[in-house]
């Protein structure tokens, strides 16, 4: 009997020790850590769609051959408001894409000096802008949510001169170049800031004086915008 109870008794002290151990051991690690998944950087690939509104300045001219007079040039300025629809593509940090736009314009400019003025102008040489589309690439480097980027492409819009004998119109094609940074205001809403430069070559036009197509009349924007986007 005395041996069983020793052996009892040793083997309960063991089991013991072997516990305070495992208690010790357990006390000495530090505390797991909770799972954090790592946070996803922003995404630029995607389909959106937006508006766009803003301010330009220009510069026109008249002249006229036919009735010997040199060019007048003169500045435009105007509104323009619109929309937008494009598509990026992110390789790494770089983002390439391509955008359309359509804007309605209020542009126009005048001056009332003499020679090609007095003549096919009676008395001020007015030229206006209404609308004003461009279909242009994108290039840019991604900091997360700040996107600055280059672009380029073709712009096409009217050109309208007024006349004593009316206000003729024509639709040019030309092209634009500029630049812009946009924000990642969530993963869905961007919103930019944008300067585009545009050139839409030069239209010809019947003159009010020699009534021949020998009226020149060119025109350039330099357009300030801001935009909101939405992407999907």
């Amino acid at each position: 009997m005395n041996r069983s109870v020793t052996f009892a008794l040793a083997a309960a002290v063991a089991f013991m020790a072997t516990a305070l151990a495992q208690a010790a051991d357990i006390a000495a690690r530090p505390p797991a850590q909770a799972y954090q998944p790592a946070m996803k950087s922003f995404d630029w690939t995607g389909f959106y769609i937006g508006i766009n509104g803003g301010y330009g300045g220009g510069r026109s001219s008249w002249s006229d051959a036919a009735v010997g007079t040199d060019s007048n040039r003169f500045s435009t300025s105007g509104g323009t408001l619109g929309g937008q629809l494009g598509y990026n593509w992110q390789v790494g940090s770089a983002v390439l894409g391509v955008e359309t736009d359509m804007n309605w314009m209020n542009a126009k400019g005048s001056t009332g000096s003499g020679g090609v003025c007095a003549t096919d102008g009676g008395g001020s040489c007015q030229t206006q802008q209404s609308w004003l589309g461009t279909t242009r690439a994108r290039i840019g480097y991604a900091f997360d949510r700040w996107l600055p980027y280059i672009t380029g492409g073709v712009a096409y819009g009217d050109i309208r001169a007024t006349q004593p004998t009316g206000t003729s119109s024509s639709t040019k094609t030309g092209w634009t170049a500029g630049a812009g940074v946009e924000y990642g205001i969530t993963q869905n809403w961007s919103a930019k800031l944008e300067y585009l430069h545009a050139d839409l070559g030069t239209a010809t036009f019947m003159g009010a004086a020699s009534g021949t197509s020998s009226l020149k009349v060119p025109i350039t924007d330099d357009l300030a915008r801001v935009g909101l986007n939405y992407r999907w």
